[in-house]
């Protein structure tokens, strides 16, 4: 078979073609680097400008939020805290309940359980020997507890008295009462049941035949400030009375806004939580703002509000200012005319007598009037640097002076006559 073989120089040709397309496609390639380079570079920065806003941005406001979290909190405590402080030393005692213990005399010849003496037992009604129970003006319920046994002896005692006297500091009695009680009467056959169907608590000594009866000495004690109760003498005047063991029992009843604090003690304490925050709320912002701007409205309020009260004031003295510089200028282009005709009339008639005297009196009134003219200029010019409480002044001196010179210099010409 024929096979075609291309000339050398055709080889040589095609190498150069080969060469120069892969030099113009590295020369693309090279050209299109920088190209992307600096707009990856350029997105790099921004990116990097952008990441460290951020993050300056998320500090800073991580770091106020931290700030306004402790303060909040800090807030809170002492809300908290004042609340407390509050109700501890408003709220009195609610409860008070000490025990009784009654003491008699036996130097007696005692037969059939009757004592020497009358039961007796002095209570104090101080708390740890330092604070009062009862405070002042505050209503409170006395009551005597008497646990007594279901005995013969108490059965046929029947009614007995209690007695209880407050005494003072100085052993002055302030207050003294007395009542009545006796055990509740249960029927023979009723006491055969209760013991039958409680026996087997009565023998192992869950429960005990006994009563409890309560005497109420005060439904509304109050205690006086000036004389005010630190003890009391409690008495039974019977000398026959079994007693297991008695307590005498305080309460208080609460009007008006401790009542509201004792019965409804949460929503109380969210109430004035919730006050004292709001309240200590606006003190540290009014704070606040004083710190920062001064005051509580912000500076550049204030400021717009003079700058636009004295632009108004200053726009004021301006228009009066101009107004009398109009009406001074206007006077003046009214009298400068007479003065300047008289002097050409004077000119002209001493022109036609003789040369001579125009040539002698011409020079002098020119100077008079160039005077004239001078003092004008100055006179206009005088307004300008003399302030508004010399315009006045200035306007009368001016006003004579004026005519001093329209008087001297009207008899000119029928002077040269």
């Amino acid at each position: 078979m024929y096979e075609h073989k291309e000339s050398p120089r055709g080889q040589q040709y095609k190498g150069v073609q080969g060469g120069t397309a892969d030099q113009t496609r590295t020369r693309g390639k090279s050209g299109s680097d920088p190209t992307i380079v600096s707009t990856m570079g350029a997105v790099l920065h921004w990116l990097q400008d952008v990441a460290s806003v951020t993050l300056l941005k998320a500090r800073r406001t991580l770091f106020q939020a931290a700030i306004l979290f402790c303060v909040l909190l800090l807030l809170l405590w002492v809300s908290i805290f004042l609340y407390g402080s509050f109700y501890y030393s408003y709220m009195p005692t609610v409860s008070f309940s000490t025990p009784v213990h009654f003491y008699y005399t036996s130097d007696c010849d005692a037969s059939d359980s009757v004592l020497c003496s009358y039961p007796t037992a002095n209570i104090s009604l101080m708390k740890n020997e330092r604070d009062q129970v009862m405070a002042y003006g505050q209503p409170y319920r006395v009551s005597l507890e008497l646990e007594m046994p279901e005995s013969p002896v108490n059965a046929n005692l029947g009614m007995f008295m209690c007695k209880m006297s407050c005494y003072t500091k100085g052993g002055k009695t302030v207050s003294s009462v007395g009542r009545s009680t006796m055990l509740h009467y249960r029927s023979s056959l009723l006491q055969s049941l209760s013991t039958l169907l409680f026996s087997p608590f009565f023998v192992t000594g869950i429960a005990e035949e006994k009563q409890l009866i309560e005497v109420e000495f005060f439904s509304d004690y109050k205690t006086n400030a000036f004389q005010p109760s630190v003890g009391a003498v409690i008495e039974i005047l019977s000398k026959r009375v079994q007693i297991y063991s008695a307590q005498l029992r305080i309460h208080a009843y609460f009007t008006g806004v401790r009542y509201v604090l004792f019965n409804f003690p949460l929503t109380s304490a969210f109430v004035g939580v919730a006050t004292n925050f709001a309240f200590l709320s606006v003190i540290v912002l009014f704070s606040y703002l004083q710190f920062v701007w001064g005051g509580i409205w912000p500076p550049d309020q204030v400021r717009v509000k003079v700058m636009m009260g004295d632009n108004t004031r200053i726009q004021q003295r301006r228009e009066e200012a101009r107004k009398r510089m109009e009406k001074e200028n206007s006077q003046k282009d009214l009298r400068a005319p007479q003065v300047i005709g008289s002097v050409n009339e004077a000119s002209d008639f001493q022109g036609n007598d003789s040369v001579a005297g125009t040539s002698s009196k011409g020079p002098l009134e020119v100077t008079d009037a160039s005077g004239a003219d001078v003092a004008g200029t100055t006179e206009e010019e005088s307004p300008h640097s003399k302030g508004p409480e010399e315009e006045e002044s200035s306007d009368v001196l001016d006003g004579s002076q004026q005519g001093e010179t329209t008087l001297r210099k009207r008899p000119g010409p029928w002077m040269s006559l």
